[in-house]
């Protein structure tokens, strides 16, 4: 499975050149609101360190590392949702993304502007919310309109997503996200259709300045306690230092965080965050001729984990030959390592080495 993820917040809060350091595509960046007009995409190597290792071990002539899609959304103001600012175009591009990285600015800078006059995360955070909701309610609205003059011509089937929608309606109304808006299980099918942008779970990324990239400061504490709202992830990175290790080769990457006192980049933490807010995990695949990762849900059963590689894996499944990881490190090499033989009802770990038995 890809992930796809869509980077928001507001203007000049280090979007661009945090999509820049990510995926090294030359995104403009900028010190003005609506540098970015089109969304940008790139596709990111996922870094897993776990990846090389197994490939030394089985000697293999390629590694192919999953990947991460981002879209860098422009940035988007108060009133986004009428059309302010290229607003409602932008707001369409995070409808089809699995997780909103929403990039929150935690540092004092005179030199970068801020739209909104001075520094304040939890009112940053509200005004791209209340976008979404108000998004939200507008195609909820349409929606409604659409549905009664389907069933007042007789057609019953959409009764219940009528009836859901006008819940949702009201619920939207009163300056509530989808997030907190509950649904049976008979009506997810109707909900999920409606692809709302404030249904969507999140990540904050808060964008400190150098000297508070260890520690945090007020700001980031603040995105802190609304995440935990939601219970989701936050993240702190530095646009400007992730901007420089993106330049940088494997070793001199290293050296670097060193010297700041970090044990890992931003980036690389923010990729995992997003694993984790999804419920991501990764099995492997190993051979002499390819070593490669695959992303699947936690909690995936072998017949669908190697469906992810092809539906004819999936549809023939006899039995999984499995390693964990961690036998895998300990004894050095593939044939060395605790291999298990498992079926249908087995649940792929984080980590595991996976070979398939398939019948075509």
């Amino acid at each position: 499975m890809s992930l796809k993820c869509g980077i928001v917040g507001l203007p000049n809060v280090g979007k661009s050149t945090l999509f820049n350091a990510l995926s090294d595509a030359g995104a403009e960046s900028a010190n003005f609101p609506f540098c970015t007009i089109d969304p940008n995409i790139g596709l990111v190597l996922v870094p897993d360190a776990r990846l090389t290792k197994l490939a030394g071990f089985a000697d293999s002539k390629s590694v192919v590392p999953t990947t991460i899609e981002f879209v860098d959304i422009a940035g988007l103001v108060k009133g986004a949702a009428e059309g302010k600012g290229k607003g409602n175009a932008f707001l369409s591009h995070i409808r089809e993304v699995d997780l909103i990285i929403h990039v929150v600015r935690c540092f004092e800078d005179t030199d970068i502007i801020h739209v909104e006059g001075g520094i304040d995360p939890e009112r940053d955070i509200t005004i791209i919310e209340d976008e979404l909701i108000l998004k939200d309610l507008e195609s909820v609205e349409k929606r409604v309109e659409t549905q009664k003059k389907k069933y007042k011509i007789g057609d019953k089937a959409f009764k219940a997503q009528l009836a859901v929608a006008e819940r949702l309606c009201e619920h939207l109304e009163n300056g509530k996200s989808a997030r907190t808006f509950e649904v049976t299980e008979d009506e997810k099918v109707a909900y999920n259709d409606l692809m709302l942008l404030s249904g969507k779970q999140v990540l904050y990324a808060c964008n400190v300045g150098e000297d508070d990239l260890e520690s945090g400061n007020e700001f980031v504490e603040t995105v802190k306690k609304v995440a935990a709202v939601h219970d989701d992830e936050t993240v702190m990175f530095c646009a400007k230092i992730e901007a420089e290790i993106a330049e940088l080769d494997p070793e001199e990457k290293e050296m670097f965080l060193e010297e700041l006192g970090l044990t890992s980049a931003g980036l690389d933490r923010l990729i995992n965050s997003a694993y984790k807010e999804l419920g991501l995990i990764t099995y492997f695949t190993v051979g002499p001729k390819e070593t490669r990762a695959w992303t699947i849900k936690a909690g995936t059963k072998a017949p669908q984990a190697a469906g992810v590689i092809h539906t004819d894996f999936e549809r023939g499944f006899i039995r999984a030959e499995t390693i964990a990881y961690k036998d895998d490190e300990e004894y050095g090499n593939e044939k060395a390592a605790k291999m298990r033989q498992e079926g249908k009802e087995y649940v792929v770990n984080d980590g595991d080495v996976m070979l398939f038995r398939f019948n075509v």
